[in-house]
């Protein structure tokens, strides 16, 4: 037998949050109930995710996951992106919901993937179809290894301090001799994970020294989507670009 279609069927405090949520990032509701069990089915293209609501649910306590195999991780986050800014005027990198960028996962074959975290507090782990442009090489440089470290723990365990520890320790050793590339890839990622755990002076420390960083015309081109990352993560922690 072929063709067979997986519906993940999630728990949530509010089918209604869920809705507004993935309505934000371009899904349409195809199924509602209320009684006798809240229970919503959600649909964005071929992508279906259905949710029931659970009284008492506590979406911080949440096991609920999954993988959704997509053919461009880079394009359906812009996508989300796009509706998340058109809402609330930012990115949702902090807190429940968020959202995580497209980054290499050593742990995935470094395949680039992103997450959704929902308001039930589920993780939607999107990761890109096998042998698609979305995979890439191990790291070789000691800056870009603690980096696909910190990106295990960070966005695929949701360990973000101890993420930033791997990272400072590195940088502080590494800084004057890394290249600039990574060394802008680094202090992205490190202002990200101090905005989820509102530390707001660490992430300014590191979008300014990102800034500092002289880069060439080459290596603006190769850093687009990790200056994009520098912009969002100035809106939202108020700093001027």
């Amino acid at each position: 037998m072929a063709h067979e279609i997986t519906v993940p069927l999630l728990p949530c405090a509010s089918i209604d949050e869920i809705v507004e949520f993935y309505t934000m990032l371009g899904f349409t509701r195809t199924y509602y109930q209320v009684r006798p069990n809240p229970c919503v089915g959600l649909q964005r293209e071929d992508l279906q995710l259905q949710f029931f609501g659970m009284p008492g649910f506590r979406p911080e306590d949440s096991y609920g996951s999954c993988v959704v195999i997509v053919p461009d991780t880079q394009q359906l986050f812009e996508a989300f992106a796009a509706g998340m800014r058109a809402v609330h005027g930012k990115l949702l990198v902090s807190g429940i919901p968020r959202m995580t960028r497209p980054r290499k996962r050593k742990n995935a074959d470094h395949q680039s993937g992103f997450t959704v975290i929902d308001p039930g507090g589920n993780w939607i782990r999107i990761f890109p179809s096998p042998g698609t442009s979305g995979t890439g090489a191990p790291a070789v440089g000691k800056l870009a290894k603690a980096l696909e470290n910190a990106v295990v723990l960070g966005d695929s365990k949701g360990d973000n301090q101890q993420a930033a520890k791997i990272l400072d320790a590195t940088l502080a050793r590494e800084q004057d001799g890394a290249p600039a590339a990574e060394l802008v890839e680094a202090l992205a990622y490190r202002a990200e994970l101090a905005v989820r755990v509102d530390d707001t002076t660490a992430a300014i420390d590191a979008l300014t020294r990102a800034r500092a960083i002289p880069l060439t015309k080459a290596e603006r081109s190769e850093l687009t989507a990790h200056l994009a990352s520098l912009e969002d993560l100035e809106a939202v922690v108020g700093l001027a670009p």
